[in-house]
C-alpha cells in the first residue's frame, strides 16, 4: 500500500467515525436537550417560543453542542474534499464551499439559541418587555432559526449530492451506496423546496420519507468509511 493510499484510508476512517459521532450527537440532543425547544422537530413556532421561556440552561447546552456539531461537519467537509478532489476538482470544491456556507447558517442557529436564552433568563428584560413582548421576541428568534435551518438543509443536501456523485464516479465506495446517497440528497432538496409551492409535499409522510432516506445514506456511508475505508485500487 502506498503512502498516499495509507493516508487516504486513514482519512476515510476518520471521516466515517466523525459522521457516526455527528449522528449520535444529533440523536442525543433531540432526546435529552431540545425536546420542546427545537422548532425544527415540531414546526410549532408559538409552542416552542413558550417552552423556551423556561429553558435557559437547555438553550445554552443546545447552542454549544451545535457549535461542536458544526466543527465536526467542517472536518468532514474538508476531508471529503481531500478524498475526492482528484476525481473532480471543481465539483469537490463547489461541495466544500456549500458545506462551509451551510456551517455559517448553522452557526446562526446557535446564535438564535443564545439570544433566546438571554431573553428568557436575563432580568433586564423584565423592565424592557412585558411577558407577551418577551414571547414575541423569542418567537422572532424561533422563526429565524426555523428558516435558516431549512435553507441550510437545502444547501447542505446539495453539497452531499455532489459528494455522493463523486463517490459514484470514482467508485471509492460501493456504487449502490453512492447512487442511493445521490437520490436521498436530491430527495431532501426537492421535497423542501417543493413544499413551499405544493403544500402536499409538507405532509408528515413525505418528511419522514426523506429523513429516513437521508439517515440511511449517511449512516451507511459513515460505517463503510469507518470500518472499511475507501477502495484505494480506484485511486
Amino acid at each position: 500500500m502506498t503512502h498516499q493510499a495509507f493516508n487516504s484510508q486513514q482519512l476515510s476512517h476518520q471521516i466515517g467515525w466523525s459522521l457516526i459521532l455527528l449522528i449520535v450527537l444529533g440523536i442525543a440532543s433531540a432526546l435529552f436537550i431540545t425536546p420542546g425547544i427545537d422548532v425544527n422537530l415540531s414546526a410549532d413556532i408559538a409552542g416552542t417560543a413558550e417552552n423556551m421561556l423556561t429553558a435557559e440552561l437547555r438553550l445554552h447546552a443546545a447552542a454549544y453542542l451545535s457549535v461542536l456539531q458544526i466543527l465536526l461537519e467542517m472536518f468532514i467537509a474538508i476531508g471529503f474534499f481531500l478524498l475526492l478532489r482528484d476525481h473532480g476538482l471543481v465539483l469537490a470544491s463547489w461541495s466544500l464551499v456549500l458545506a462551509i456556507i451551510t456551517g455559517v447558517i448553522a452557526l446562526l442557529g446557535a446564535v438564535y439559541a443564545l439570544n433566546s436564552a438571554l431573553i428568557a433568563g436575563n432580568s433586564a428584560f423584565d423592565s424592557i418587555a412585558s411577558g407577551n413582548q418577551r414571547s414575541l421576541l423569542i418567537s422572532l428568534q424561533v422563526t429565524s432559526d426555523y428558516t435558516s435551518f431549512h435553507l441550510g438543509l437545502v444547501l447542505g443536501s446539495i453539497s452531499k449530492a455532489g459528494v455522493f456523485w463523486l463517490f459514484l464516479r470514482s467508485r471509492l465506495i460501493p456504487k449502490l451506496l453512492a447512487a442511493w446517497g445521490v437520490f436521498a440528497s436530491l430527495f431532501v432538496v426537492l421535497a423542501l423546496i417543493g413544499r413551499d409551492f405544493l403544500p402536499v409535499l409538507g405532509h408528515a409522510t413525505v418528511t419522514g420519507a426523506f429523513m429516513a432516506c437521508n439517515l440511511v445514506a449517511v449512516v451507511a456511508l459513515g460505517l463503510v468509511l469507518g470500518v472499511r475505508g475507501v477502495n484505494t485500487l480506484n485511486k
